[in-house]
């Protein structure tokens, strides 16, 4: 979601914590000595300059850690980078929306998440890349690969300034973390497929196979097989859809894609779900929000809602074969949250834009079935094939067709006016 304001939804976390770990999954590195590992990473620079051309300027500084300090290292961050006042908000979004239930606690969630996966990462804003001492040492090199691409992107593109020109849009900014992980993903797995005289270009299928089996964590990851679906798909986004993304434009651009996705990044997580979107420069629109009296109230946030947000918020209270189908005549979407203290009221504003009226109806009768699932109760006051009013667990809400737009007001104090 493009925020104006603080941001509040788990990605926007992620922009702000986690691309601290640059690299999460289940590759890692054994205790070794630094012998071994300065002769690694020379051996896989050598491997990525060869890939794209790019030199590496300096030395990367390398160090090992334990888990507990991984879990450490998140804590202070997350104390560094933000307020218990911006969780408040960001959780509040969160559970309007209905991705999250109403007991959850974000800070201790992604905390926990990250330090489950993480195995070694690059710190873009120490120029460090850690080692952690517990992870399989046959997936070493993997791994190793992954962060250097990081190093080495950062030495050229600056990865700490190409995230914060980001950070007031969080749909963009989730675009550009797959930029990141995606390439790196992309050049970590076409490292491991010339060792074997095979390579990933002109191969779409191995690298969907390859994005496919990232998708999971598995049972060696609880703390991720138990996290709402929101929090696990947006986790992954950058690595599975942003590799698919990288290998779009390296088949179009050769090794000139590597440098020309920081250069001229994507503005939307549609356009990395659709490079053709990319490539064709399809810009996102931004519909009108719905009003209502605002005496009383302030603005906590505002910002956008991208076609990724709208297609997990499908399959999460309706399916997976209609959020494929639905999802992708997105066309721009924005939100707001209001906030009156006095009153405990919280309301969101939300509009969404489709390619046609047909897409539109469509939404519409799949998000009255997002409302209705998403609260322990509702009344329904009206229902017709252009509103849909009535009252929910947190007040009254109005939802309205017109033409390719669906509209919501949610939260409200009294009840909605045809």
């Amino acid at each position: 979601m493009n925020k104006q304001g603080k941001r509040f939804k788990p990605k926007s976390n992620r922009q702000r914590w986690t691309a601290l770990l640059l690299f999460f999954g289940s590759l890692g590195w054994a205790q070794t000595d630094s012998r071994a590992i300065f002769e690694e990473i020379g051996k896989d620079l050598g491997e990525l300059t060869e890939i794209t051309g790019l030199k590496m300027q300096h030395k990367v500084p390398f160090d090992l850690i334990t888990k507990d300090q991984v879990n450490q290292f998140l804590k202070d961050r997350v104390r560094e980078v933000t307020t218990p006042e911006d969780l408040r908000i960001e959780e509040l979004g969160l559970k309007k929306f209905g991705f999250v239930p109403q007991d959850f606690d974000l800070a201790k969630q992604t905390v926990d998440l990250l330090t489950e996966q993480a195995a070694a990462f690059y710190d873009y804003h120490k120029k460090k890349l850690y080692i952690t001492d517990w992870a399989p040492s046959d997936m070493r090199q993997a791994a190793l690969v992954h962060e250097l691409a990081h190093a080495l992107a950062d030495q050229h593109f600056h990865l700490e300034r190409f995230i914060k020109q980001g950070r007031d849009d969080d749909d963009l900014s989730m675009a550009r973390t797959a930029v990141m992980e995606g390439q790196a993903t992309w050049l970590m797995s076409e490292a491991i497929k010339r060792r074997t005289g095979q390579s990933l270009k002109g191969s779409p299928r191995s690298v969907e196979t390859m994005s496919r089996a990232m998708e999971t964590g598995g049972s060696d990851y609880p703390v991720f097989e138990s996290a709402p679906l929101y929090f696990r798909k947006t986790l992954v986004f950058p690595y599975t859809q942003g590799m698919l993304f990288q290998n779009a434009v390296y088949e179009k651009m050769d090794q000139g894609a590597f440098a020309a996705v920081f250069r001229r990044p994507p503005v939307s997580t549609q356009q990395i779900l659709h490079p053709q979107k990319y490539f064709d420069a399809v810009m996102p629109t931004r519909p009108a929000l719905p009003k209502f009296s605002m005496r009383g109230y302030k603005r906590l946030v505002a910002g956008t809602v991208g076609e990724m947000d709208h297609a997990i918020l499908i399959e999460q209270y309706l399916d997976e074969r209609l959020a494929g189908q639905l999802a992708t005549h997105w066309r721009g979407g924005l939100y707001a949250l209001d906030e009156n203290k006095r009153e405990h009221h919280v309301v969101l504003s939300y509009a969404v834009e489709w390619d046609g009226a047909s897409a539109a109806r469509q939404y519409f009768g799949a998000y009255q079935e997002v409302l209705r699932k998403k609260w322990k109760s509702i009344e329904v006051a009206s229902s017709s094939e252009g509103t849909f009013t009535g009252r929910g667990d947190d007040g009254y809400f109005v939802v309205r067709l017109e033409g390719a737009i669906v509209s919501s007001l949610e939260g409200l104090r009294d009840p909605a006016v045809n």
